[in-house]
């Protein structure tokens, strides 16, 4: 069986054949040849039949809703009210309001899309450098899948039997360091250029502003109090954020007419459909990894050399900076997580330390050329040429790997949180 894997797999990728399908006929045609695919089968049909996994198609509406309903500009009108007087203001505002909405839709590209759209041109008209502006947008809508609640954490928990409570929590203070890190850059960045500083807003129009945007800020509050609180489970609060953005969508904001509801519900549901499809091809290749003994090779390999734990996360990493330069997250997601996942327990490496490893990653593949989404979702939205964007990346994916590290090898950053609030796993 192991030796069928590499020919078929390596065979499907230079046909051109999608990575999660490349997997899930992998998979298919090794259990054909061995004997049957019912033990396949059953085994995907158990993993899909899962309360868990429900939870992927209510946050993708929620996305979805929150991208095109009105609730982007209400936050950025509210926040650049209180921060936009500061030098690189509109920078800032940009990273802040990213960071706010990641709290509510769980999706880096809906977040880059959303404030993008209406931060870029006023970045512009404010004279801002386009790869300046650029820069800060696709790197700042990165924190979509870092801040809780993150849909690339809902996938990586289901395919690592991880608790995604904690994954939401280990992800809080590493997302905080990162928007402090852009904030800071940016900062420091228009105050050295004499970018012109916006003229204060008084303090009636403060109020107003932020009245107006509290129905979209209390997102984050009924939802993640509502999980943490106890009152919800993971599959209601992503239920209940759904529902909260249609109604925000729908008749706070109004940025979808109702008239167009069933066609944003239809979108959403297709793009749920799509990541559930991609969910059961790797369960199928885990499935073909674990009965082939590759983890347990690679383990005594590993023993055999005495590579020791830092090590392991060192060539981790560095594998998976490469594959983001060619792979989207979920292609990542799809790949590692099977093959490592049986090497952490004896290595001692804790799943939500790993995963919150794996998510900044992701976070990094969304800015690498010449597949990072974020870099081509910015220049389509703004007319900025790609090479300007890649360009205003550079320090923030500088300032990313600085976090990966602080992350990688002090697991505290990314553990402590979930232990207080929740107790030692």
């Amino acid at each position: 069986m192991l030796t069928m894997i590499a020919p078929v797999f390596v065979l499907l990728l230079v046909l051109g054949v999608p990575i999660f399908l490349t997997m899930g006929i992998t998979s298919g045609v090794v259990f054909a040849i061995e004997g049957s695919l019912t033990p396949l089968a059953q085994k995907i049909i158990d993993e899909l039949n899962s309360p868990t996994l429900l939870a992927v198609p209510y946050f993708v509406i929620a996305a979805t809703f929150m991208e095109r309903g009105g609730v982007a500009k209400a936050i950025i009108e509210s926040v650049t009210a209180w921060l936009g007087r500061l030098p690189g203001g509109l920078g800032i505002v940009s990273v802040v309001t990213c960071a706010i909405f990641a709290a509510m839709c769980g999706s880096s590209v809906a977040t880059a899309i959303a404030m993008g759209t209406i931060l870029i041109p006023a970045m512009l008209r404010a004279g801002y450098k386009p790869s300046f502006a650029g820069g800060i947008l696709a790197s700042a809508g990165t924190l979509g899948i870092l801040i809780p609640p993150s849909l690339a954490f809902v996938v990586y928990g289901v395919l690592a039997d991880a608790s995604i409570p904690r994954l939401f929590l280990g992800g809080v203070i590493p997302g905080l360091l990162s928007a402090t890190m852009m904030c800071s850059y940016v900062y420091y960045f228009a105050k050295k250029n004499g970018y012109a500083q916006r003229e204060p807003v008084p303090m009636d129009v403060k109020v107003k502003k932020t009245i107006s945007a509290l129905p979209a800020l209390s997102v984050p509050v009924i939802v993640l109090g509502g999980l943490y609180g106890g009152v919800v489970t993971l599959t209601e609060t992503a239920a209940l954020s759904a529902v909260v953005a249609m109604i925000l969508a729908l008749f706070i904001y109004r940025g979808i007419p109702i008239r167009d509801f069933f066609k944003a519900l239809t979108y959403s549901v297709r793009s749920a459909a799509a990541i559930m499809i991609i969910i059961a091809m790797a369960l199928a290749f885990g499935h073909l990894i674990t009965e082939t003994g590759i983890a347990q090779k690679t383990l005594e390999l590993m023993e055999a050399w005495e590579i020791k734990p830092w090590q392991f996360l060192l060539f981790v990493n560095i594998i998976l900076i490469f594959l983001g330069m060619f792979l989207e997250v979920f292609s990542i997601l799809l790949i590692m997580v099977p093959i490592v996942l049986p090497l952490l327990d004896p290595l001692g490496i804790d799943p939500i330390h790993f995963g919150v490893m794996l998510v900044i990653n992701m976070e990094l593949a969304l800015m690498s050329p010449p597949v990072g989404l974020n870099l081509f979702v910015i220049s389509n939205i703004s007319n900025i040429p790609l090479t300007q964007v890649l360009r205003g990346t550079v320090p923030f994916f500088l300032m990313m790997v600085v976090l990966l590290i602080l992350v990688t090898y002090v697991p505290i950053v990314s553990t402590w949180l979930p232990n207080f609030l929740m107790g030692p796993a």
